[in-house]
């Protein structure tokens, strides 16, 4: 039996701003997005049944409509009138809920593992307007990389690569609703926010510490107030020797950039014993296969 096994990457904000709230209700934000050695598995499998079967290895999960992943192989396959029937297995390592699109990246991988397994030809342009129906996030992940998202995030531009580097990356034990921090943002109001030109110029430049110096994440203005465990994380990977720290999307989940590995493999073991996140990852960026290490206290 033919099957296609499929690594959907998560990714974490460098910069994330907000220009304003539009007159639909949707923010515009101007940000900067990058791929990360951290995924989920899945394996998509033709099958004599009709329909599509999803199984995963976390039971809250939706198996359904609900879920991306489930939601995009469908879109593909009625589009297509695709015949025959589609089992999806799902294995989560990305945290939910944790600012860092696992279930957009899912999604992402399933469009292109569908594309792919049923011949339907489509180029990555056309897999990623497709995205564009399923969620915000979902054309990045299949485009990958580094890039600067503008509009209300579908409007893509490539950038450099994150030059090479260690990323510490912890999520607390709490999960924050998307919603209910982009309605608490009061988005006009903002006096300060990030240097995302700078930020451009130095990938551009492959300038790691000019970059981190300008990271920011208007965000943090609503979620580390609601949840103060997420500035105590940030707080104590600086003490850790990380060159800054950073919330990733709405939350919880932040992450450190270290130049130094034993440093950020110190830093990995210190978060796991502090106890205050409960998944811990260690991500090598760089030209070399991106590894990833995981603890759930």
């Amino acid at each position: 039996m033919r099957e296609i096994r499929l690594r959907a990457k998560a990714k974490i904000n460098l910069g994330l701003d907000v220009l304003r709230k539009r007159d639909d209700g949707y923010h515009e934000v101007r940000m900067i997005m990058h791929t990360i050695g951290l995924y989920d598995r899945i394996v998509l499998r033709p099958s004599e049944n009709e329909g599509i079967t999803l199984r995963t290895n976390l039971g809250f999960l939706p198996v359904n409509g609900d879920n991306l992943a489930y939601k995009a192989a469908k879109m593909l396959m009625d589009e297509f009138a695709v015949r025959e029937g589609l089992e999806i297995e799902l294995n989560k390592y990305i945290p939910v809920a944790a600012g860092m699109a696992g279930g957009s990246s899912d999604a992402a991988a399933v469009l292109v593992g569908v594309n792919r397994l049923f011949g339907l030809r489509l180029n990555k342009e056309e897999l990623m307007k497709r995205g564009r129906q399923i969620g915000a996030d979902v054309p990045f992940c299949v485009m990958r990389g580094t890039a600067l998202a503008e509009g209300i995030g579908e409007i893509l531009t490539p950038l450099p690569p994150l030059p090479e580097c260690y990323i510490l990356i912890a999520k607390p034990p709490v999960n924050v609703s998307t919603k209910f921090v982009y309605e608490s943002l009061r988005a006009n109001e903002l006096k300060e926010h990030p240097d995302i030109d700078g930020q451009i110029e130095a990938l551009k430049n492959q300038d790691l510490l000019a970059l981190a110096k300008r990271m920011g994440n208007v965000l943090e203005t609503v979620t580390i107030p609601a949840y103060p465990v997420i500035g105590r994380i940030k707080e104590k990977m600086l003490e850790l020797g990380a060159i800054n720290t950073l919330m990733s999307g709405s939350g919880p989940t932040v992450f450190g950039l270290f130049t130094d590995r034993q440093r950020a493999q110190d830093a990995y073991e210190k978060m796991r014993a502090a106890g205050e996140a409960k998944h811990v990852y260690l991500v090598t960026q760089g030209h070399s296969a991106a590894r990833a290490m995981e603890t759930q206290v």
